[in-house]
């Protein structure tokens, strides 16, 4: 029979769980109903049953088999001209009914042996110790389950409606070698869905909360993001413009390869111009540049382009526009990445920092996030600028960015200033990472081509 690793069907669930359930093994599904256990259940059977190993599903008394195979079928990897050859479902309500606990043992034993088998599935698992009138007759089924198993070398999945403060003195949780959590956690506004490893005996495993969602694909998981691996890495030598040559001037000959910029200033001070700039300068020169926008819309942000005369559907720059009211950020950034190698970028803007930050109420997470993020690019060779609104219109007495400042490369300052008869607006470069720059406020208009900066300013 197959061994060593059981796959998921997605490789990030399978990366989270060191390569995938070890394989034979004992693996307990948890989550309260609604969680996608079934779901979850139903990926393993259809991503590893063979006609030679099929996968065997056994529903109990919680899930009618009917209706599992009902809901099943609206899934895109469930395939009826696989069921009764390569994934095999039954219902055990009936043995159950009959002579209880020893009827389902018996007929599971029967046909792990009469059958080897890829996977063998027992939805619900916990239903069946409602039907005990004692607990010590459970834990007696739960062993000799698992010895039955184990001798006949068998990949199990069992499924349970479970909350975390219920497994420690559950005999199935202690049995199994694994145990994976589906729960759901409130983020302010709204509910997320996460994915917790327990335990995972034989093999190391990705900790802490991962997001995930339940779509027709199944179960799609979004590791989160301070565990991906940053290493070591070399960067090149050559400058990538601003897209503005006076900024370039400013910052020491543009930006560093793999550098990330971060833009502070208050609404309609140029922020947005100043990211459109930095994608189209580097698309005018070959340098394809992905501009992920949470302050405009596809429509608003296409007529701001075409009236600078940029070319919104331009190949070497692409827009994604997505609203932070509905977003996983680990899923945001994962589609970004997706978006970024697609396209071969070289350049990044996010539109804007503070927009992201509201979609991740935990701060901490939200610092991971970015750091993970950077460090990404930076080994990719991928410029970034970020974007960021102030309060503050005329006069900035902090820089309330979610210590984001000190992980950037550069730091520019976008201000109103008072005059007699208009307001203008000032650029100050507060800061460049090795490279040297020139500190003094600069005067600056938007144009039909852009920002033009101009003189500068004695005093902001």
């Amino acid at each position: 029979m197959p061994d060593g690793r059981l796959t998921s069907g997605q490789s990030r669930l399978d990366s989270i769980l060191g390569g995938g359930l070890v394989n034979p093994s004992i693996a307990l599904i948890a989550g309260l109903p609604g969680s996608g256990k079934t779901v979850l259940a139903q990926q393993y059977a259809f991503a590893n049953g063979t006609e030679r190993f099929p996968a065997i599903y056994l529903s109990t008394v919680a899930e009618p088999l009917s209706k599992i195979l009902y809901f099943g079928e609206a899934l895109s990897f469930f395939d009826p001209a696989r069921v009764g050859r390569s994934v095999l479902f039954e219902d055990l309500s009936g043995e159950l009914d009959d002579k209880g606990l020893t009827g389902v043992l018996d007929r599971i034993g029967d046909l792990v042996e009469r059958q080897p088998c890829s996977l063998l599935v027992i939805d619900s698992f916990r239903a069946l110790r409602y039907r005990v009138v004692a607990e010590r007759e459970f834990e007696g089924f739960v062993h000799q389950l698992a010895g039955r198993l184990a001798a006949t070398g068998t990949m199990a999945l069992w499924l349970g409606e479970y909350r975390r403060d219920e497994l420690e003195g559950c005999p199935e949780f202690a049995v199994a070698d694994a145990a994976v959590l589906l729960a759901t956690e409130d983020s302010g506004q709204r509910d997320s869905r996460v994915l917790r490893v327990l335990k995972l005996r034989g093999s190391d495993f990705r900790s802490g909360a991962h997001a995930y969602r339940i779509e027709d694909v199944g179960l799609r998981v979004f590791p989160r993001l301070s565990d991906i691996d940053v290493g070591l890495y070399e960067l090149g030598e050559r400058r990538a413009t601003s897209g503005i040559p006076a900024l370039d001037e400013l910052v020491g000959d543009g930006y560093w390869p793999g550098s990330a910029t971060l833009v502070i200033g208050p609404s309609g001070a140029g922020k947005t111009v100043m990211g459109l700039q930095f994608i189209y300068g580097g698309a005018a020169m070959g340098e394809p540049g992905v501009f992920a926008s949470m302050q405009e819309n596809r429509v608003q942000l296409e007529r701001m382009i075409n009236g600078f005369g940029w070319d919104a559907e331009g190949r070497d720059a692409v827009l994604r526009c997505d609203s932070p009211n509905d977003i996983y950020i680990d899923q945001w950034f994962y589609e970004l990445i997706e978006t970024i190698r697609a396209v071969g970028a070289h350049r990044l803007v996010i539109d804007s920092l503070g927009d992201l930050a509201a979609a991740c109420p935990d701060e901490k997470r939200f610092r991971e996030f970015v750091y993970t993020l950077l460090n990404h690019c930076s080994r990719a060779g991928i410029s970034v600028l970020l974007t960021y609104e102030s309060a503050e219109l005329y006069g900035h007495t902090t820089l309330s960015e979610g210590g984001v400042s000190h992980l950037s490369d550069n730091v520019i300052l976008l201000q109103y200033l008072r005059g007699d008869t208009r307001v203008g607006r000032a650029l100050t470069v507060l800061k460049t990472r090795a490279s040297r720059h020139i500190p003094q406020p600069h005067e600056f208009d938007i144009t039909g081509d852009g920002i033009d900066i101009k003189a500068p300013v004695n005093a902001v």
